[in-house]
């Protein structure tokens, strides 16, 4: 799987390698508006994915546990049949949506390290492996992970468990799955976030949630598949 880092300071790189070339000739102009999947919807990262790409003039299907049209909760199987059932067919799902558990190694149980598996990582899987019978052809998936797969902290054992786990199956998946795409979104903190998760990037300004959803919309309009999009700050 290749990485895409964004950020202050570094330039991105021409993607390469197997379903990672050129957009075809003209692609900018053939681009049309799709029927998005948004789940996560109003979270901070997912509000501000569901401004830019309605802003490219896509049709935004907003999909949160609250929702009276689109309800859903990832950590149950038949939550994410029944939504599904609901959207139809759709041209590309985003995933901003993925709890976990943090507490110090020492006090971690089974039942926290097996909730933010469920909530981080199987969660998002099984939104690929039940949507695929539900998504266009050439149409995409666009999960999200964080700096913790990469960068742990102090309590986060668990969360960067299922961040890991998320990253490798969609290394597998973008393989099995073409020409559907499979992307993963990795964002530092963003700087709209509480101040537990700022004392847990201590250091690190953030990035703003606008800037993590650039990444959503490079994932969704472009060709690219098997990347991991790491928005750094």
């Amino acid at each position: 799987m290749s990485t895409v880092q964004y950020g202050a300071g570094r330039a991105l790189p021409k993607p390469s390698g197997p379903g990672l070339g050129p957009e075809p000739h003209g692609f900018a102009h053939k681009l049309r508006a799709m029927r998005i999947l948004l789940i996560g919807a109003t979270g901070i990262i997912g509000s501000a994915v569901h401004t830019v790409l309605a802003s490219h003039g896509h049709d935004v299907l907003p999909a949160h546990r609250g929702s009276t049209q689109y309800p859903v909760d990832i950590t149950e199987p038949a939550s994410i049949d029944a939504l599904f059932t609901r959207t139809g067919t759709v041209d590309a799902v985003c995933v901003t949506a993925g709890p976990a558990i943090f507490r110090p190694l020492t006090e971690l149980s089974y039942d926290d390290v097996l909730a933010s598996l469920k909530g981080k990582a199987l969660g998002q899987i099984e939104v690929v492996r039940r949507g695929q019978r539900s998504i266009a052809a050439n149409g995409s998936f666009t999960l999200v992970t964080g700096l913790l797969t990469h960068e742990p902290s102090f309590t986060s054992a668990a969360g960067s468990a299922a961040n890991g786990a998320v990253e490798s199956f969609a290394k597998a998946a973008a393989q099995e799955l073409a020409p559907v795409r499979v992307n993963v979104v990795s964002p530092t903190v963003i700087a709209e976030a509480g101040p537990g998760a700022k004392k847990m990037f201590a250091g690190d300004p953030g990035v703003p949630a606008a800037t993590a959803a650039l990444a959503f919309v490079r994932s969704v309009e472009r060709q690219e598949t098997g990347q991991v999009y790491e928005v750094r700050s």
